[in-house]
């Protein structure tokens, strides 16, 4: 038998290895884990608009998804005051983590107060030159955050796409708004401001859709989710309303 130092010694040396192989295996894997992560965010975007991509996202590769990310999309970051902001500007605002919008950290710019805040914008150009302004929107589903990308027409208020994820909804139920295909595309096609120019956003109803151009039907079972992809249209587009007027404006006068 071994002597209880012997034990305690082979015990320690074992520890000490142990921490040295992962230690070894989390700095080798970390350029690999960033760029899944990277690629992982930008098929979030992309899927917004995978109909004019004419393309399944999820099923392509790493390198499609990056050669289409950087050579269609426009990255911009802007303020709630609906001002965009510079590469020095976000350093600044994000205490040196960003300078890009699909570098932003939208959970902690969601704690943040509303003037504070930063919120992402991807400019899509379509293979017909058509583009479409690409927008976030973060609320609180059953469990856990759901966020969403939505895609506008040029009007900035027809949606041309979307796509929405979760971190912890009930498969089967609250998890479908990223799983069913059926329901998240009723949003296609319809607009937050109604006839008059006035923001009405979509709403999400049980029992039957009434208004066919700002409500979708909601998902059987999933009242709370559907509640919280209610309230983060409603609030989190409101955010875009700045940028949207400044982008009319500019228009308005070329």
């Amino acid at each position: 038998m071994h002597s209880t130092s012997y034990v305690i010694k082979f015990t320690l040396v074992m520890t000490i290895i142990v921490a040295f192989v992962l230690a070894l295996m989390v700095s080798g894997l970390k350029d690999i884990h960033g760029e899944n992560e990277s690629v992982y965010n930008k098929k979030g975007i992309l899927s917004a608009v995978s109909v004019q991509l004419g393309k399944d996202v999820n099923a392509m590769s790493n390198e499609e998804v990056q050669t289409i990310f950087s050579k269609q999309i426009e990255q911009k970051v802007i303020n709630t005051k609906g001002e965009e902001l510079t590469p020095e500007q976000i350093k600044e605002e994000t205490d040196g983590r960003s300078s890009t919008a699909e570098q932003l950290d939208m959970a902690k710019e969601g704690k943040k107060a509303d003037a504070d805040k930063l919120l992402p914008v991807f400019v899509f150009t379509a293979s017909d030159n058509k583009k479409y302004n690409i927008v976030y929107t973060r609320g609180k589903g059953l469990w856990d955050e759901i966020w969403g990308y939505i895609a506008l027409e040029s009007d900035l208020n027809t949606v041309a796409g979307q796509a929405f994820d979760h971190k912890g909804e009930t498969p089967g139920l609250g998890a479908e708004i990223k799983d069913n295909k059926a329901w998240y595309g009723q949003f296609t096609g319809k607009k937050f401001y109604n006839t008059s120019g006035e923001f009405t956003s979509i709403s999400v109803v049980k029992g039957g859709v009434k208004d066919k151009t700002n409500q979708v039907d909601a998902i059987s079972g999933a009242t709370i989710t559907g509640i919280g992809v209610d309230e983060m249209l409603e609030r989190g587009i409101k955010y875009y309303e700045p940028y949207f007027q400044k982008l009319k404006s500019k228009e308005s006068i070329n």
